[in-house]
C-alpha cells in the first residue's frame, strides 16, 4: 500500500490566514514550512486511489501529487472516492472541488452522511456518486485490493449543524490493509479520548496517521491553543500524563506519524523542544507530501 500525506495541519492550514501567532508569523517569514489542511492518498496498486478525508486545499493537493494527476483520457482520474472521518468543513469541504466527476464513492459513518444530506443532493445534480455508511459490519473493500474498517473514536458533531444530536459515531478512525500484502494502516486524525479499544487496534497495524492537533493540556485535560481560542475537547493532546506520546510508547513495532497539528502546536518548528521529544519517543512528523509504504 502507498500513502501520500497531502496535507498535515489542522483546520485552516499553515500559517492561519487570521492569527499572528510567533508560529505562523515564522511560516510568513519564510522561517518555517507551510503545510496545507490534513488528507491522505493511499492506493494498493498504484492505479486506483482513494482519498482520506478531502479538505478544502484538495485541488492544490491534487495538482502537486504526479500519481493523482487525470489521465490516460482527457476526463479519467485515478481518484476512485473519499473515505470521511467526520462532518467537519476541513475534512468534507473538498468534496465541492471533485463535483462533476462521475461514480466516485463516498463512505462515512450514518451520522456524517445524514448531515451532508443538503451537499450531497447538491454535488448529486453534477454527477451521480454513491455514498455508503462506513461502519456497515464486517468492513467494505476498496478498488485496488484495500479491505477497510471503520471504528469509532469521537462524539463531537459539526458545530454548523442546528440540531447535534449525540452519537458515538460522529468521529471514525479507519483501519485500511493491503489484501496482496498484509500490511495495516490505522489513520485517526481526530481522537478525542485514548481507550482500551483504540489501544488494541494500534495493536493490528503496521503504521499509524494519528492527532497531533495540540501538544499540550490544561490541568483538566481539555487541550490549550497557546492562548489563542477555547479549548477544543476533541482532540487528545500528544503530550502530559495520559497523552498520545504516552499511550503510543505501547506501540513500539509501529510506525508511529503525527498529523492534523495545529498552527499553535511547537510540532510544527523542526527546532523545538517539543519536537526533539517526539522524535526521541521515535514518533514521526512528516511534511505535506511524504510518500511512504505499508
Amino acid at each position: 500500500m502507498r500513502v501520500v500525506l497531502l496535507g498535515t495541519a489542522a483546520g485552516g492550514g499553515f500559517p492561519q490566514w487570521n492569527c499572528a501567532c510567533a508560529l505562523c508569523a515564522a511560516a510568513r517569514d519564510g522561517k518555517l514550512p507551510a503545510r496545507a489542511q490534513e488528507c491522505v492518498a493511499v492506493t494498493g496498486n498504484a492505479r486506483d486511489w482513494w482519498l482520506l478525508n478531502a479538505s478544502p486545499d484538495i485541488r492544490t493537493r491534487l495538482t502537486a501529487t504526479a500519481a493523482l494527476w487525470p489521465g490516460p483520457g482527457p476526463r479519467d482520474t485515478p481518484v476512485r472516492g473519499v473515505l470521511l472521518t467526520d462532518a467537519e468543513p476541513d475534512h468534507v469541504a473538498g468534496l465541492s472541488v471533485l463535483r462533476g466527476v462521475a461514480g466516485l464513492k463516498v463512505y462515512a459513518p450514518s451520522p456524517v452522511l445524514a448531515a451532508l444530506t443538503p451537499a450531497r443532493a447538491g454535488l448529486d445534480r453534477y454527477a451521480p456518486w454513491e455514498w455508503a455508511d462506513s461502519l456497515a459490519e464486517d468492513g467494505f473493500v476498496l478498488a485496488g485490493g484495500l479491505v477497510v474498517t471503520a471504528h469509532p473514536v469521537g462524539t463531537k458533531p459539526p458545530q454548523y449543524l442546528s440540531a447535534r444530536p449525540s452519537d458515538d459515531r460522529w468521529v471514525t478512525a479507519y483501519r485500511i490493509e493491503d489484501l496482496a500484502t498484509g500490511g495495516a494502516l490505522v489513520y485517526a486524525p481526530c481522537v478525542a479520548a485514548w481507550t482500551d479499544t483504540f489501544d488494541d487496534l494500534l495493536a493490528t497495524a503496521d503504521c499509524a496517521v494519528l492527532d497531533g492537533t495540540l501538544f499540550t493540556a490544561d490541568g483538566t485535560g481539555a487541550p490549550v491553543r497557546a492562548g489563542a481560542g477555547r479549548p477544543t475537547p476533541a482532540h487528545l493532546p500528544v503530550s502530559g500524563p495520559g497523552g498520545s506520546l504516552d499511550r503510543l510508547a505501547g506501540h513500539p513495532g509501529v510506525r508511529r506519524i503525527y498529523t492534523h497539528l495545529d498552527h499553535t502546536n511547537p510540532l510544527l518548528d523542526a527546532g523545538s523542544a517539543a519536537r526533539g521529544q517526539v522524535s526521541g519517543a521515535g514518533v514521526d512528523v512528516l511534511m505535506d507530501g511524504a510518500e511512504f509504504a505499508v
